[in-house]
């Protein structure tokens, strides 16, 4: 191995969680802030759980609503349509 190019190991980093559970381990940072662990990450736990930081789940959600009532507007208006011309008689030239 070449020397001086490698990184400081350290063999008691600790790991914190943001749902309060510390870890350590050995790794190249003396301290790491984590998001999601293993105690917290849905898939360990069982538990759903919507991590969102951003508001996307909010905004997809609102677009889905938004769409399907354009859906059903649509399919109103287009029923609305073939009622009205089954009641018109057609016009004579």
């Amino acid at each position: 191995m070449k020397k001086n190019i490698h990184p400081e190991f350290f063999d008691q980093a600790t790991i914190t969680c943001s749902c309060g559970a510390v870890f350590t381990v050995g790794a190249t940072q003396k301290e790491m802030d984590v998001e999601i662990c293993s105690q917290c990450h849905p898939f360990y736990t069982g538990k759903k759980k919507t991590l969102d930081t951003t508001g996307r789940v909010e905004r997809f959600k609102k677009l889905t609503e938004k769409s399907d009532a354009r859906k059903e507007n649509l399919k109103k208006s287009r029923a609305q349509k073939k009622t009205t011309a089954k009641k018109t008689p057609a016009k004579k030239k």
